[in-house]
């Protein structure tokens, strides 16, 4: 089998547009990872290979259980997993595409932008390579090339100065088919893809792709998580286009764990169905005028929610909280829980938080509680630190909503105390 990392030296240098191109090349025989907690990149893998990606995530997991994950869900003939940011970021917290991909021994490809340079492409390829001697680095694309004499100036560069390192192609220069589409944001637009992956793969040459990419399928031993025996409830997810942040992974580990699991659309205006044990909300978008706009008429599921809400439990996440309170501005949300909600302009809450419980997570929201003083379980950036409000409940404390979003398997208190 093959597998890659695809990275660079930062965001917005061609990741997700290489990446997409491979995952359309291999589409038929291909298993996408993400790394870090992003939602939307691996939406839009799934809508382009058709199998769902798997975020891998070294702050919210252990080494062992990145390993597990990786592994159980490489079942396919390809995996490819696409960095976060710049190579290295994130390093801090054991989550950067060097980390990962050092941690799996996957092949970094390493996404280069050759425009207006040639030689100097080369000096930073060594210091990126130098700042680690352990780094998984083995072979280059360079994207943004104007011509077959630019790319061969670098390359025979980097032929001389490295003799460890495979450059494999080039990507050039105002790609015709990506000059109205904004790859990456727009998941509904799927019709270019195969041109887009046609343009981009055109002067790649995938038999020297593949031939640092081969690895031997690893078969997983024990398994690192706490054991949670089957529960005799029914589960129901609230995931549509509005509340999309859904983790593979979690759906998948709710399977094993709940005897029953059913997936809602609150923007179809499903109901909740009435032997419902727990709702679970995921994050999404509710704030904002296009999202409202479709949730906005839903009342059979909000009567629904609200109902159950009366005497089983709710566990709702990001979206899924404000979906709870009363308002976010003047949009009126269901009212489960007593708390409003304001839209700012800069962003409140961004990056790794721990809970009280020292439970690891994510937060990127714009939105805040008008008055927290109702709230309790602060998010922080330490553990046991100072931080903010970032959790409501009723009175029964049987509706939770929080900004805190995590992976379950390996938090199976959260299912314990709030499922």
């Amino acid at each position: 089998m093959l597998n890659f990392c695809i990275s660079a030296i930062a965001s917005n240098q061609g990741k997700t547009i290489l990446t997409t191109a491979l995952l359309y090349h291999y589409k038929d025989s291909v298993r996408p990872f993400k790394i870090g907690p992003d939602y939307i990149d691996p939406q839009f893998h799934k809508q382009v290979s058709g199998t769902p990606s798997i975020n891998l995530d070294r702050f919210m997991m252990n080494e062992k259980q990145i390993k597990w994950l990786y592994n159980h869900y490489s079942d396919k003939k390809v995996s490819i997993c696409e960095g976060v940011m710049g190579f290295y970021d994130g390093s801090d917290k054991k989550s950067s595409a060097y980390d990962l991909s050092k941690l799996l021994n996957i092949p970094t490809v390493l996404l280069l932008d050759g425009s207006g340079s040639y030689i100097t492409v080369s000096a930073v390829l060594k210091g990126l390579k130098s700042y680690k001697q352990d780094n998984t680095i083995k072979a280059v694309i360079l994207n943004k090339i104007s011509s077959t004499r630019h790319y061969e100036l670098i390359k025979q560069q980097i032929l001389k100065d490295f003799d460890d390192i495979v450059v494999v192609g080039w990507i050039q220069n105002d790609i015709k088919s990506l000059s109205d589409t904004h790859l990456g944001l727009d998941l509904n637009d799927l019709s270019k893809i195969e041109q887009i992956s046609k343009e981009v793969l055109e002067h790649i040459d995938l038999k020297a792709l593949e031939s640092i990419g081969k690895r031997n399928k690893k078969k997983n031993q024990d398994y690192p998580f706490e054991i949670l025996e089957k529960q005799n409830k029914h589960l129901a997810i609230v995931n549509d286009e509005n509340f999309s942040f859904l983790y593979h992974d979690n759906l998948e580990f709710f399977k094993t764990v709940f005897e029953k699991v059913t997936i809602i659309s609150a923007t179809k205006d499903e109901e909740i169905p009435k032997d419902t044990d727990i709702v679970y909300i995921c994050g999404g978008y509710v704030e904002s005028d296009k999202a409202y706009e479709k949730i906005k008429n839903s009342t059979k599921f909000q009567n629904s929610l609200i109902n159950h809400s009366l005497t089983k439990k709710i566990y709702a996440e990001c979206a899924g909280l404000l979906y709870l309170g009363n308002r976010v501005n003047e949009k009126g949300m269901s009212g489960i829980l007593d708390v409003n909600f304001t839209l700012e302009k800069r962003f409140t809450r961004l990056g790794y938080y721990y809970n009280e419980a020292c439970i690891k997570g994510h937060s990127f929201h714009y939105t805040k509680a008008i008055d927290d003083s109702k709230g309790f379980d602060i998010l922080s950036k330490q553990p046991k630190g100072e931080g903010k409000t970032g959790s409501w409940a009723n009175e029964d404390k049987n509706v939770f909503g929080t900004y805190l979003h995590t992976m379950f398997r390996n938090n199976i208190t959260l299912i314990k105390q709030k499922f």
